[in-house]
């Protein structure tokens, strides 16, 4: 149950963060770096950029440690896969942890 449950967020932290980038670059005609310096164009974005950046190496810093501590292989995809998202990469992680602790009982 609780897979499955990680592997719906993992849907979800997919698809309500395209849609709103989908959405972006279908009424903007901004370029990419453009775009990519907006992030910190204000105090608020800025603050929610660091906050986001912290999440991300603290997700990484978990992945690796619980993932080299319960001997999951291929653990340092999930690092990459934040490339995608945060929200998408560390319930995956989430669900192939679970799939290892099970394969493993």
């Amino acid at each position: 149950m609780k897979k499955n449950i990680y592997l719906l967020l993992t849907f979800l932290g997919f698809v309500f963060p395209y849609y709103y980038l989908f959405q972006f670059y279908t009424t903007e005609t901004t370029p990419t770096l453009q775009a990519m310096s907006s992030l910190f164009a204000t105090p608020m974005s800025a603050a929610f950029n660091a906050d986001l950046a912290m999440s991300v190496f603290t997700a990484w810093t978990f992945m690796a440690i619980e993932g080299s501590r319960i001997k999951m292989k291929n653990w340092w995809i999930f690092l990459l896969l934040t490339a995608v998202g945060l929200s998408f990469a560390l319930p995956l992680f989430f669900y192939f942890r679970e799939r290892h602790l099970e394969s493993a009982k």
